[in-house]
């Protein structure tokens, strides 16, 4: 909790109790130090952190070193949360203290060292937290606490950041001693901190163990997919022990060897499928021991399944890609089509078209570097800036426009959908992309991608677990 003044503070803690075991302090934020937080029915952590480490303020060492010694609260149920470059400065009860050290720059590279010296003082817990900027960034952090763990010490491990989300949500069952959420999405105290009421609604922080099936998303970026939400509800509903987490990666080739392949991962964890999203469903095929002879026609993988020591690579996305359009004409065959984009999701698309006996047109901004593309599959390529869509029964986009960092942008303009009959856009999240206001406007037809999402995932459940998706779970899948 970091708030300004005590009555905020009341009250937060007050709402923090639904979700909280424990709840921090971040005493740096007041304004004044509370006398008595006897009103509190959780065990406290308090923090006066200096800026350097994360904190509110510009503290020297002189007056944290003053605060703990004159000011800071004590009682049966308070913790107090120390720096490392203060325990030969301090006496405390060292029973109920967490020496802690904050990297907000990386990993250090002498992190094994950092954690020796911490251990060696006499707190109970000891507390790392360093920045991640990769996925990969997480396995020094998990190897730690395996560490800890055979030593018998008490440790709090965090990668923080979006990359690090794994060491929130796993780490208790890998033996940290606790981990941290935040009150709600705005209130966030660090890089990455996921509320408190997702990590026990959505990741279901609770039930996670030893024997947790892992299951997850790479790709880049990966923070906007309600793919978590769909599989995590799905795993409970199913009755299914996994977790599906969000899994930030910059080189897939190095992910999937050091964490992912079974003969060489760094990491003893029961991972056993992804779901691999933009721009890595061709370059992860490389790593794969197998892909299904309709992902290889396709050219794209989007799931992979670990099984034994493999790596089996699938393409859900063309069956999740044509199912919505089945359900809403009755017929592709002969149909005009024209596909924006020359990606992953468009080769998916194409080949699940012509499996239709479309007509398939594709349209790009780069007809140079799309070409490649359209001989693959046979099709005519197009350059988009010039396209007029009138007379297509079809217009599909399956680039990232609308969504993320592009949600203000669509592909084409309402003058070029104009005469086209429906408009359907992989794009999902908003439910309402700029491409499908313009398309309405336009007179079209439209089809977001939020079916389709649903559709691919039920199949990817079902290569992971061999057990049926319950889709009847999947009501609001863009709920916070």
């Amino acid at each position: 909790m970091c708030e300004k003044d005590l009555d905020a503070l009341k009250d937060v803690c007050e709402r923090a109790i639904e979700w909280a075991d424990w709840i921090e302090l971040r005493l740096d934020c007041l304004e004044e130090t509370p006398d008595n937080l006897k009103e509190i029915t959780r065990p406290l952590i308090l923090t006066f952190r200096p800026a350097e480490q994360g904190g509110h303020r510009k503290l020297t060492k002189a007056e944290r070193q003053h605060f703990w010694s004159k000011t800071a609260p004590h009682g049966e149920t308070i913790w107090w949360d120390i720096e490392g470059d203060l325990v030969h400065d301090l006496t405390p009860d060292w029973s109920r203290v967490i020496v802690s050290h904050h990297d907000f720059s990386g990993v250090p590279t002498d992190l094994e060292q950092l954690y020796e010296r911490l251990a060696g003082t006499p707190a109970a817990i000891i507390k790392i937290a360093v920045q991640a900027s990769d996925i990969l960034d997480c396995l020094p952090i998990f190897q730690l606490l395996d560490r800890a763990r055979r030593e018998g010490r008490e440790l709090i491990a965090i990668a923080m950041g979006n990359a690090g989300i794994a060491t929130r949500v796993l780490g208790p069952s890998r033996g940290s001693f606790l981990t941290y959420g935040a009150l709600d999405d705005e209130s966030a105290t660090a890089p990455g901190q996921v509320n408190a009421r997702k990590l026990r609604s959505l990741y279901h922080l609770d039930t996670i163990d030893n024997e947790t099936m892992i299951c997850g998303l790479v790709g880049l970026p990966v923070m906007h997919s309600v793919s978590p939400r769909i599989h995590n509800t799905a795993f409970v509903e199913s009755g299914v022990n996994g977790v599906y987490l969000p899994f930030e990666v910059h080189d897939v080739v190095q992910f999937c060897k050091r964490m992912v392949h079974p003969r060489t991962r760094e990491l003893n964890w029961n991972l056993r499928g992804l779901s691999i999203t933009a721009p890595y469903k061709q370059t992860v095929m490389e790593c794969l021991d197998w892909i299904d002879p309709d992902a290889k026609e396709i050219g794209a993988v989007n799931t992979v399944v670990v099984e034994g020591d493999r790596l089996l690579g699938y393409n859900t996305d063309a069956a999740g890609f044509i199912d919505p359009l089945l359900k809403r004409f009755k017929t592709l065959r002969d149909a005009k089509v024209a596909i924006i984009g020359a990606g992953g999701a468009a080769r998916a698309a194409i080949w699940a078209l012509q499996r239709q006996q479309a007509n398939v047109t594709l349209f790009a901004r780069n007809v140079t570097k799309a070409q490649a593309l359209a001989d693959l599959f046979g099709i005519a390529c197009m350059s988009l800036s010039e396209a007029s869509f009138a007379g297509f029964d079809l217009v599909i986009n399956t680039t990232p426009a609308g969504s993320g960092a592009y949600i203000n942008q669509s592909p084409v303009t309402r003058e070029q959908l104009s005469g086209s009959r429906c408009v359907y856009d992989l794009i999902y999240n908003p439910a309402e992309t700029l491409l499908l206001r313009e398309a309405l406007e336009a007179g079209c037809e439209t089809l977001g991608g939020l079916e389709m999402l649903v559709a691919q995932a039920g199949l990817q459940f079902e290569l992971w677990t061999g057990r049926k998706f319950q889709v009847s779970t999947l009501d609001s899948p863009f709920a916070s």
